[in-house]
Formats: C-alpha cells, sequence, structure tokens
C-alpha cells in the first residue's frame, strides 16, 4: 500500500508540476558546472566553475558569455551573484567583479583585510532597502554603499572561533534584517542599529539549544524564508573520528524557540544540503551525502518539502543531474544549477496557479 501511495503521490506531483509525466526537460550550457543563479527581470546571470559568467535573455532565448576566452572579463572561476537594474557583482576566488549594465564593462575589486583567502567571495546580497550590497567573504563581511561608492569590513568573529568570520551565506530578510550564515554559527543583524554595537546581532550555534543542540558545529550553506519560519540548510562533514563534526540536515526555525530539524531520518536522500528555493507550498532542498573515507560530497537530487505539513519527497529524474549547486525560481520556472549544465522546469497547470506570486 506504501508503494502505490509514493506511486500515486509523484503521478499527481509529476502532472501539476511538469504538466505531464515522462516530459523531458529543456538544458543549457552542457558539461559545464553552474555555482549559481540570480535574475535582474529580464536576463538569468549564471555564475560557472571555469567558463566564466553567462547572461541568459529570457525573452529572446540567447546566451552571452564573459570570460577569458573572449576577452570580456579577466577571470573564470565563480561562486556567487547578485544584480539589480544597473549592476551585477559576481564574486570569484580572486575578489569582487562588477559589470556596469550601461557601459557594458567589467571592472574588479580586491580586498587587502583577510589576505588571499579574504578575496574568496563566497556569498552576495542586494539590499534593495538599504541600497547596499552585502559581501561574504572566506575571512570577513563586507559592506558596499553604492550611493557613497565605500567598501567597510567587519569582523563577526564570535568567542575567538576563527570560523564564526568565515562567511558561506548572506541573506536579506525584509527591510530589518540580515542574516549572515557562517561556517561555525548563523549572526542575525538588525539592520535598525549600528552594526558595531555588539547588541546587533544575535549569534546561534549549538549552545543554549539552538539548533536542537545537535552537532558540534553547524556550517550554514543557504537560507530561505517563508512567512514566519526561516530554512537553514547546513553542510555535513564526520569523520570516523569525529561522528558529530557537522552533520548537516536541513532546520525549520520558527524565530522563537523550535527548531525542527529534517535530515535522512525523516526522509532526505543526503544530510548536506546545497541549495534552497521554495515555489508555493514547497521547499526544494539540493542535497548531497559526505563520505567518510572519501572526503568528498556526492549528489543526491532534490528533495520536496511540504511546509505545511513537513512531509517530505525526493525528487528523482533520470534528466535532472544528481548534483544541483543552486536553483533559482523565477516566477514560472524553476532553474537547476548543476555540476553539468542548467535544466529548466516549467512549474505549469494548476501548480503554477498556487506557485505563482509566491515568493
Amino acid at each position: 500500500m506504501r508503494k502505490i501511495t509514493t506511486s500515486l503521490f509523484f503521478l499527481v506531483f509529476s502532472v501539476l508540476v511538469f504538466g505531464q509525466t515522462g516530459q523531458k526537460f529543456e538544458t543549457m550550457l552542457d558539461g559545464i558546472t553552474v555555482q549559481d543563479i540570480c535574475g535582474d527581470g529580464q536576463n538569468l546571470w549564471i555564475a560557472t566553475n571555469g567558463s566564466g559568467i553567462f547572461k541568459y535573455n529570457i525573452k529572446t532565448k540567447t546566451l552571452e558569455n564573459y570570460s577569458t576566452s573572449n576577452g570580456a572579463i579577466k577571470h573564470d572561476f565563480f561562486f556567487c551573484l547578485a544584480a539589480n537594474e544597473n549592476y551585477v557583482w559576481a564574486g570569484s576566488t580572486d575578489g569582487l567583479f562588477i559589470f556596469d549594465k550601461k557601459t557594458g564593462r567589467w571592472t574588479s575589486r580586491k580586498f587587502g583585510k583577510g589576505g588571499q583567502l579574504g578575496n574568496w567571495i563566497r556569498s552576495l546580497a542586494y539590499d534593495k532597502y538599504e541600497n547596499v550590497v552585502w559581501i561574504g567573504r572566506f575571512q570577513y563581511l563586507t559592506r558596499y554603499n553604492l550611493r557613497t561608492k565605500q567598501f567597510e569590513d567587519f569582523d563577526l568573529t564570535r568567542r575567538g572561533i576563527e570560523k564564526t568570520n568565515n562567511i558561506k551565506k548572506v541573506a536579506v530578510d525584509g527591510d530589518s534584517l540580515v542574516w549572515f550564515g557562517s561556517e561555525a554559527g548563523l549572526h542575525k543583524y538588525n539592520k535598525k542599529k549600528n552594526i558595531m554595537d555588539p547588541n546587533s546581532i544575535v549569534f546561534y550555534d549549538t549552545r543554549f539549544n539552538y539548533f536542537n543542540g545537535e552537532g558540534d558545529e553547524v556550517s550554514i550553506t543557504s537560507l530561505l524564508f517563508e512567512q514566519k519560519n526561516l530554512w537553514i540548510g547546513l553542510d555535513e562533514f564526520i569523520t570516523p573520528d569525529r561522528p558529530q563534526f557537522n552533520i548537516g540536515g536541513l532546520y525549520k526555525f520558527d524565530r522563537k524557540n523550535d527548531w525542527r530539524r529534517f535530515d535522512a531520518s525523516t526522509g532526505l536522500a543526503g544530510n548536506g544540503i546545497f541549495c534552497l528555493e521554495r515555489t508555493g507550498n514547497y521547499i526544494w532542498a539540493g542535497l548531497y551525502q559526505f563520505g567518510q573515507s572519501s572526503k568528498v560530497s556526492y549528489g543526491r537530487g532534490i528533495a520536496l518539502i511540504n511546509r505545511l505539513t513537513n512531509q517530505v519527497r525526493v525528487l528523482n529524474d533520470p534528466d535532472i543531474p544528481a548534483t544541483v549547486y543552486c536553483m533559482y525560481f523565477d516566477g514560472s520556472v524553476m532553474w537547476l544549477g548543476t555540476n553539468n549544465g542548467i535544466v529548466k522546469i516549467p512549474i505549469t497547470n494548476k501548480f503554477a496557479s498556487i506557485t505563482k506570486g509566491a515568493k
């Protein structure tokens, strides 16, 4: 009976989400590793590991590449992107790159604080409320004020633990909060206060029963907001000697006291989380499993979590690579960035009416 129920779920879900079963999904950039995708309303901007940056015009379906191979940009390895109507910001292994849409040119910026590792940009977030760009670096956090063109560096180290200042994810939460995920905890910043004021930031790690006190440390990979909840994706990194080091998982935090954890015991195909995105009542999570012996992360596909019922299903489809590094939902299409290009999933029919405008 369980198999019939599961099969029925996927049949119904496939019809609602994909329009029909057995549909072949459109792909592009085959053979290219895609690290991040963002949109500016007209174009998708795509960061790749080794092939520079691509701009995809959604209306005309045309691609334009910026890479060293055509001299358009002086770097090819990028991890993250952010964009507004005037600029695109791209984080690389060697500093920040800025694209001016008016001039059509890229410029670059390097940071002195933190040395070479301080120029590894791992997360970017444009804050439309403050007109600033938050730059998460391997060492230190930077705020770039678009009005004054000034960069300010901040040290978020807590309790002398350097990894709390290794920023992996930045996410703007409405007009009053910004969250900074680090390799050893999560910072919540209240923008109504001066960031230099220690009272402006609340820090969450496994102390005080945050994250249910589970694991030795929490390394933040992804953040997603929906109504009263914050979804937090974690890295998995465990060894035979340290089986509780970074146990991974996905947490649904009600912003107060409740930390609901999703992991392999609740239906996920892996405890590592690459990325998160949302369509209507569904949270999409790109999964991986960490190999204790090989020290390699193995992609485990996509999990779909109903944010109302907390029901978990893993989406297995031969047309979708197992390794999904990033996801971007533009309101009608889910774009998956994988280790083998991009997969385009149209969210159609009845499911589209549920998800439209939900973000």
